[in-house]
């Protein structure tokens, strides 16, 4: 039997969702296919959300046994124990909205027979064929499995699998240096566990600003975790019961009773049969798109991790309705996929937007740097979260914004008041001229901004040869009252 509809969206991720809304609110016929049980896709079901609730358990079992002396907690389960509340609830708004907007939602594994017919197998083995006038593909990603490491999901786990371990290790050793690495590892440490983290860099997030992996290497290190850098893994093992180790190039072994393996995360193509569609795909495996999400097939978009970085859901969802409004030929405003804030939800959080210093310095020589120490302002204080820090950036006159970097409790909350001030092309200045509530940690914009302000007037009573000696674009602010 053949189906027809306008808009098919296969997976039901972020990006997934927000195309198929799009679509349906401009009445479209829309169909949304889901091979799990549940709508959501990795990021609701095993990345972001279930991720992030165990950090924020981390984060106050941390602090009980500073304040309380409380044990280390042994299991795993406990901690978590307000997941299945929130991905019930999250699933739950999330039906409730596609079933509003009129969007059929069908559970079944897809597969091309041609680039204008998808044949789905039901659970249970039912097939149905839907022909659609585009079609958006958005299955995800999965954990890339290194060929050199055995991944048993009991000693050796990668981020998919770490979730349900029964108990909190002992130690454990993380292989990466990306985003996933670095939070389980900060949150594992947090957590009491002796944690090793093993990269091939020389220091882990090498695409942000540097400032912010340093200050993260900083926190994690004193609070007990090891940094090793340089280091390329030959093997892992394990006895699949009491441990793991992982060798190194120089021969050097490393024992832990988990091993972690974040080393990146792949596109989930497989089963698709694009090669009948003569959709492009990268030897990396990803879908090649245009900046409308747009394949080689006009008809066939793909969004989401299957297109590769920023693979944040934030994007992922951004990118879904500007493939919808591609297709419906509304074309979306470009400022509003121009700016978009990065969030790494490790402990310390770090965020950030725009350019980073090394961007700044190839576009504008010299900018104009402007810090500002949580510590500096009250709130910081009060909190507790003296490890924090705004940085931002501006061209060589002090004037223009060009980018914004946060270390430090709630970063990435924080970010979007520099995301609204980039888009709108707001001015250095704007932050100052502006009255904060007290004390807040958003006090740091202004001092971070009167930083720039006050190097600027220093540099104007230096002779210029003598600015020129020092090479130095993070003068001091002058003190001043009352800031």
């Amino acid at each position: 039997m053949l189906s027809s509809c306008d808009f098919l969206v296969i997976g039901s991720g972020p990006a997934g969702q927000k195309a198929a809304i799009q679509g349906a609110k401009s009445g479209k016929s829309v169909i949304l296919l889901e091979c799990e049980p549940t709508i959501g896709g990795m990021c609701v079901h095993k990345g972001t959300i279930p991720s992030k609730a165990l950090r924020e358990s981390a984060l106050k079992h941390r602090q009980a046994r500073e304040l309380l002396n409380v044990e280390r907690p042994t299991e795993l389960k406990p901690l978590m124990q307000m997941v299945d509340s929130v991905i019930a609830a999250h699933d739950k708004y999330i039906t409730n909205q596609l079933d509003r907007n009129g969007i059929q939602c069908i559970r079944g594994k897809a597969r091309f027979e041609n680039e204008k017919v998808v044949k789905v197998t039901e659970p249970g083995g039912k097939e149905r064929l839907i022909e659609a006038e585009h079609i958006f593909i958005a299955t995800g990603s999965k954990p890339r499995k290194p060929p050199n490491i055995n991944v048993d999901h009991e000693c050796v786990v990668d981020s998919d699998s770490i979730l349900s371990m029964n108990y909190l290790p002992k130690s454990l050793i993380v292989l990466g240096g990306g985003v996933i690495a670095c939070e389980y590892a900060s949150v594992f440490v947090n957590l009491g566990c002796e944690v090793t983290l093993v990269d091939r860099f020389a220091q882990p997030l090498g695409f942000l600003d540097q400032d912010l992996p340093k200050r993260f290497l900083d926190v994690f290190e004193r609070l007990g975790g090891v940094f090793v850098g340089n280091t390329t893994v030959v093997s892992a093992s394990s006895d699949g019961f009491t441990g793991a180790e992982i060798t190194l190039e120089d021969g050097s072994i490393m024992k832990a009773e988990k091993v972690l393996v974040a080393q990146g995360r792949v596109s989930s193509l497989a089963g698709l049969n694009l090669e009948v569609t003569g959709v492009e795909v990268s030897d990396l495996g990803l879908i090649k798109a245009n900046e409308n999400c747009q394949t080689n097939v006009s008809h066939i978009y793909a969004i989401g991790d299957v297109i590769g970085p920023p693979s944040l859901a934030s994007s992922a969802m951004e990118q879904g309705r500007k493939a919808a409004c591609h297709a419906l030929g509304k074309p979306r405003d470009e400022l509003l996929s121009k700016f978009i804030p990065s969030g790494i939800y490790a402990i310390p959080e770090m965020a950030s937007v725009g350019m980073t210093e090394a961007e700044a310095v190839s576009r504008f020589g010299k900018p104009i740097i402007g810090r500002a120490e949580f510590n500096e302002v009250a709130r910081g204080l009060i909190a507790g979260s003296e490890e924090g820090m705004v940085k931002m950036i501006s061209d060589a006159q002090g004037d223009k914004l060009v980018g914004m970097h946060i270390v430090g409790a709630g970063a990435t909350e924080l970010i979007h008041m520099a995301q609204v001030a980039l888009t709108n092309q707001a001015p250095v200045s704007s932050f100052v001229d502006q009255i904060f509530n007290f004390p807040t940690l958003a006090e740091a914009y202004r001092v971070a901004a009167l930083n720039i302000q006050g190097q600027l007037a220093l540099a104007s009573t230096v002779p210029d040869a003598a600015i020129a000696a020092t090479e130095d674009t993070t003068l001091p602010l002058p003190r001043i009252a009352g800031v």
